[in-house]
């Protein structure tokens, strides 16, 4: 018998596609309704600023320049890739980890102190990061398998409490005249992540390390990890239906447990690869909690809540935030791209809603066409 050739589904029928439309009509949107904010603060400049928010580094003429502050927005960007498979990795599991600028915290505090205060090399730092957001991120997870607490509640508490926790113990690897702690670069040179020659193909920029690889190869695995494995697939029906999921022989809680220790330990790891660059120094004396393990959030959310496309939509998250320093301050503050970037994130809530809507298009067009086919052949 003659088989009948299967037609080829349509791209606009692939989830994938459908993810990256949706998303970037949530920028399109996003940065519309930004431009109109920016016309009833000051008219006069809303075109310059919005330009200059898209531009970011391009914004110097200078080539050696330009590859110099891309070299910083991709330091800061893989930082912020971390955070949103912190945030990514438990939601798959049925978990809301808002818990991830805490995790954050945490390890930017123990990989700052194992290098200022034991003189630690990086790998090690590194792991100490990993390790301390771990634990926290596993309190919420025990919280929550055995007492049934809310993830986002407990989360939110020990955002604070990591944060001047990690204050206290930072104050002792302090600069005497400052708030800031020492830097790496004078008191443990070893503590500094490697760069491998990275930094050449960015003007020099002392910053960049392996930790822009590094943070990408770890999205790679996540998504083979939760895609390919009947680990990762233990993870997510867990989080589907825990009932279920017990009734099959998979440890629910324990499996709970260990997806927010997952997820804390990837916030960890973004704060070591942050701070072990040397971009920055922590300041003790902070009473808000670094954006970026929010930021983080939205990131996941704009990539579709996938590792790959998260790594894009991290970097646009952090292009665009930076881009708000070249803002003319005397009209603007410099925080107005991350009100930009809270619209793109809120329009980010739509995409379910744009993907139901096109796939009802798409069966009603589908159905007309087969109509026609169908009248055509009784003709």
């Amino acid at each position: 018998m003659d088989k009948k050739p299967k037609k080829k589904q349509s791209i606009l029928r692939n989830n994938g596609f459908q993810t990256i439309l949706a998303s970037l009509l949530c920028i399109i949107i996003g940065l519309l309704i930004g431009y109109i904010v920016l016309l009833i603060i000051n008219p006069k400049g809303a075109g310059k600023a919005i330009v200059a928010i898209l531009k970011n580094f391009l914004y110097y003429p200078s080539a050696v320049a330009a590859k110099k502050y891309l070299g910083t927005t991709l330091v800061k960007a893989s930082a912020l890739l971390m955070c949103a498979l912190s945030v990514l990795f438990a939601y798959k599991v049925g978990l809301f980890n808002i818990g991830a600028a805490g995790q954050y915290v945490v390890g930017a505090g123990a990989c700052l102190y194992f290098g200022l205060k034991f003189d630690m090399p990086w790998y090690i730092c590194l792991l100490a990061a990993m390790l301390a957001a771990a634990i926290v991120g596993g309190i919420s997870g025990a919280l929550k398998a055995y007492f049934n607490v809310n993830e986002v509640i407990s989360c939110i508490m020990l955002n604070w409490t990591s944060l001047y926790c990690v204050n206290m113990l930072l104050t002792g690897v302090k600069e005497q005249s400052t708030p800031y702690t020492r830097p790496l670069s004078s008191v443990n040179k070893d503590a500094l992540l490697p760069t491998m020659g990275l930094d050449k193909l960015f003007s020099n920029n002392q910053f960049v390390t392996i930790g822009i690889v590094f943070s990408v190869l770890i999205a790679i695995v996540v998504w083979i990890v939760m895609e390919k494995t009947k680990f990762g697939y233990e993870l997510k029906a867990t989080g589907l239906n825990k009932q279920a999921a017990k009734y099959c022989g998979m440890h629910e809680k324990s499996n709970t447990i260990l997806t927010m220790m997952i997820a804390g330990g990837l916030a960890g790891l973004g704060a070591g690869i942050f701070y072990l660059s040397g971009i920055e120094q922590w300041m003790v004396q902070q009473t808000s909690v670094p954006a970026m393990g929010f930021n983080g959030i939205a990131a996941a959310f704009l990539g579709g809540l996938n590792p790959i496309g998260t790594i894009f939509s991290s970097y646009f998250i952090q292009h665009i935030t930076s881009g708000g320093t070249y803002v003319d301050k005397t009209m603007y503050c410099s925080q107005i791209s991350d009100l930009i970037s809270a619209f793109i994130i809120y329009m980010c809530g739509f995409v379910l809603f744009f993907k139901i809507w096109l796939n009802r298009y798409l069966d009603k067009r589908d159905e007309k066409r087969a109509a026609k086919e169908q009248e055509g052949g009784e003709a």
